[in-house]
C-alpha cells in the first residue's frame, strides 16, 4: 500500500466491527463497490462463517486482510488458565495466518480477580509472548499489542500507554512483535509522539475511531465517527507516516447507533471522513 495522497482510498481499511450488521459475504461485496481495499476481521464471525472459507472469500474479492482480532488475555493466574490462554492464542495465530493477514492484534487483559499487581500481570503477558511469538513468527504472523485507554486497565488490558506496549515488545523480535497505535486509546497522551517515534518499524496496526464526551452508556461501545470529537487525526497519521510506516489505515468504531444504519450508507461516510479528517484537515 503507497503513502497517503489526497482523495486516496488506497490504504483504507474498513474493520469488521464498524458495520457489525453485515455478513462476511456483504462486506465483501460492500468494500468492493466503494473501492475500499482493506478489511479487518474478528475471530467470531470468521469462525462461524469458516476461516478457510472467509480466506477464500476475501481472497476471491481482492481484499487485503489488514488485521484479525483478537488474541491476548494472558493475564491470568495458574497453570490451567494459563494453558488456555496459550492454546487459544495459538489457534488465533493459526487462523491469522489462513487469512493470509501478518498481524494479529492483541488485547491483553486485565488484572485477575482480587489481584492490584499491574506489575506481575505485565510479566505474565512477557513469559506468555516468550512462548508465542516464536509460534507466531514461524507462520508469517506478527502479535501486535494494542495498548488500550487506562479507564480498561481493570478488567481488559493492564497495557495502557504505547511506552508500556513497547516496552513488552522490544524484548522480541521486530518481525514477531509490534504495536498498534489506535487513536481512540492513545489520543489523550501527551508522550504519544515521542512513542510513535520510538516504535519505528513495529508499528503493526494503524486504526482510527474518536473519542466523543459526554461519554455514551456502555463506553466500550462508544467510539465516535471520524470528525465527531476531539481527536486530530491528520496529526496521528502523520506522525505514523513520518516512521515510514505505509501500510493501511484501519477505521475501527464499536457504535451502536452505526450498526442500525444501512451498512453501505455507513461505508460511503466512512469514506468521506477519512478523505477529510484523516488526509485533509
Amino acid at each position: 500500500m503507497s503513502a497517503v495522497t489526497p482523495n486516496d482510498l488506497s490504504r483504507l481499511s474498513l474493520n469488521q466491527e464498524t458495520i457489525k450488521q453485515w455478513s462476511l459475504p456483504e462486506l465483501a461485496e460492500g468494500c468492493v463497490k466503494a473501492g475500499v481495499p482493506g478489511v479487518g476481521l474478528w475471530r467470531a464471525p470468521v469462525q462461524e462463517y469458516g476461516v478457510e472459507r472467509a480466506a477464500r472469500l476475501m481472497r476471491d474479492a481482492g481484499l487485503v486482510v489488514t488485521s484479525l482480532c483478537r488474541g491476548g488475555f494472558l493475564t491470568g493466574v495458574g497453570a490451567a488458565d494459563r494453558a488456555a490462554a496459550l492454546a487459544d492464542n495459538r489457534r488465533a495465530i493459526d487462523e491469522a495466518a489462513a487469512l493470509g493477514t501478518a498481524t494479529l492484534v492483541l488485547v491483553s487483559g486485565g488484572l485477575p480477580p482480587g489481584s492490584r499487581d499491574l506489575h506481575a500481570a505485565r510479566e505474565r503477558i512477557a513469559d506468555a509472548l516468550a512462548e508465542l511469538a516464536p509460534y507466531a513468527g514461524e507462520r508469517g504472523v506478527r502479535l501486535a499489542i494494542e495498548p488500550l485507554h487506562p479507564m480498561f486497565a481493570s478488567d481488559r488490558c493492564v497495557v495502557s500507554t504505547l511506552s508500556q506496549a513497547l516496552d513488552l515488545a522490544e524484548r522480541f523480535p521486530s518481525d514477531q512483535l509490534g504495536v498498534v497505535v489506535d487513536t481512540y486509546h492513545l489520543w489523550w497522551d501527551d508522550r504519544v509522539a515521542d512513542d510513535i517515534a520510538r516504535a519505528g518499524d513495529r508499528i503493526a496496526a494503524f486504526q482510527l475511531a474518536d473519542w466523543i464526551t459526554p461519554l455514551p452508556a456502555g463506553v466500550l461501545l462508544g467510539r465516535g465517527r471520524l470528525g465527531d470529537g476531539v481527536v486530530d487525526f491528520r496529526r496521528f497519521r502523520e506522525l505514523v507516516d513520518a516512521t515510514g510506516y505505509t501500510g493501511p489505515v484501519e477505521v475501527e468504531i464499536f457504535n451502536e447507533a452505526l450498526w442500525s444504519r444501512d451498512g453501505a450508507e455507513v461505508l460511503a461516510e466512512v469514506a468521506d471522513r477519512y478523505v477529510t479528517h484523516v488526509l485533509r484537515s
